[in-house]
């Protein structure tokens, strides 16, 4: 059974965590294979705001909407 692992920091995606899971366990469904079971676990993890870091830079919710929005 696959077992999918997502980490988002907790102010990017207020709403539609439930359409992340979801949209990739269709994905990885979508996937035939004989080994794989029918049943795709999914578990998306919070984290904090300035608890991660890209590049060497602390991802704050500020940090990520300014990424984002192309500063």
């Amino acid at each position: 059974m696959p077992l999918i692992e997502v980490k988002v920091e907790e102010a990017s995606i207020p709403t539609g965590k439930k359409k992340i899971v979801s949209n990739l366990a269709e994905a990885t469904d979508s996937i035939e294979r004989e080994d794989m079971c029918s049943v795709t676990w999914a578990d998306l993890e919070e984290v904090l705001s300035d608890e991660w870091e890209i590049g060497g830079l602390a991802m704050t919710t500020d940090a990520i909407r300014a990424l984002v929005a192309g500063e």
